[in-house]
């Protein structure tokens, strides 16, 4: 399922990182690699705050949709 669809609060675990590969490149550089953790923290009109590798990141809805948990 995409991250936008998971639950505040919730621990969930990247299965994949899609999209095309300077995107992928981006959010891997912001932490975002299969197999780590990430939590929602709060979604903002679609937009999202999450905590990913202790260290909290503001993602748009299309990024989010691009990563698999």
């Amino acid at each position: 399922m995409p991250l936008a669809m998971a639950k505040s609060g919730e621990v969930n675990q990247i299965k994949r990182v899609g999209g095309k590969e300077e995107t992928r490149r981006f959010l891997e550089s912001l932490g975002f690699v299969p197999g780590g953790e990430v939590t929602i923290i709060s979604k903002i009109s679609g937009n999202v705050i999450v905590n990913v590798k202790e260290s909290r990141v503001a993602i748009s809805r299309e990024m989010a949709n691009k990563i698999l948990v």
